[in-house]
C-alpha cells in the first residue's frame, strides 16, 4: 500500500523530499510526543490552545530547588492555560542518574510535584528527542544546563527561552507567561 501511495505521489509530480518540506514548514510544539514518566504516551497537541513551559529537569543539580518555584507557577497559572512540563535529562555531568521510578518517586516526595513529567531522555546532540532537535530550528537553541526553560505560544510556536539562572517566579519569566497565557 506504501509504495502504491509513493507510486501515486511520483506520478502527480510530488516527490518525498517535497512530502517531508512540507510538514517540516507546519511543524510546531504540538506536533511532539513524548513517554510520559509513568508509561504511555505524553502527546503535546493534547495542549493545544495552552501556553507550555518545558524545563529539561535534574536531580542532582545545584538547580533542583527550581521543582519548587515550578510547581508554584503551576498552581498559580494552570486554571489560566499554563502547561509546565518537566523533562528528566542526564546530559549535564549525569545529574539525573535516577530511572523514571526513582525521578517520579523523588519529585512527588520532595517537591510535591503534580505537573505533567517525561520519560528520562537526551536534550542535546546527536540523540536529542526530536523536540529539542526543533527548538534548534525555531533559533531557540540547545539547552546549555539543567533547568532550561522554553516558553510555548498557544499556537505551538516557540516564544522565548530562559537560562538556568531564571528562577521559575521570577519576574521577566512570569511577566512572559502572562502575556501569552489564552485565558488571562
Amino acid at each position: 500500500m506504501k509504495k502504491f501511495l509513493l507510486t501515486l505521489l511520483v506520478f502527480f509530480g510530488f516527490n518525498q523530499s517535497n512530502v517531508i518540506a512540507d510538514n517540516a514548514s507546519n511543524t510546531n510544539a504540538f506536533s511532539f510526543s513524548f513517554e510520559s514518566i509513568e508509561g504511555g504516551d505524553l502527546n503535546l497537541d493534547q495542549y493545544k490552545g495552552k501556553a507550555l513551559l518545558v524545563v529539561n529537569t535534574a536531580s542532582l543539580c545545584g538547580f533542583t530547588g527550581q521543582y519548587e518555584g515550578l510547581q508554584t507557577l503551576w498552581e498559580n497559572y494552570k486554571d489560566k492555560g499554563l502547561v509546565v512540563i518537566g523533562v528528566p535529562a542526564n546530559n549535564f555531568k549525569s545529574q539525573e542518574p535516577g530511572n523514571d521510578g526513582e525521578i517520579k518517586e523523588f519529585c512527588e516526595t520532595t517537591f510535591g510535584i503534580d505537573f505533567p513529567m517525561t520519560s528520562k531522555v537526551s536534550v542535546k546532540g546527536d540523540d536529542a528527542h526530536p523536540f529539542y532537535k526543533w527548538l534548534v530550528t525555531q533559533s531557540a537553541g540547545t539547552p546549555k544546563w539543567n533547568f532550561h526553560k522554553y516558553l510555548i505560544a498557544p499556537d505551538g510556536s516557540f516564544n522565548k527561552s530562559f537560562t538556568s539562572l531564571t528562577k521559575p517566579m521570577s519576574g521577566s519569566l512570569v511577566k512572559a507567561v502572562e502575556k501569552i497565557l489564552p485565558n488571562n
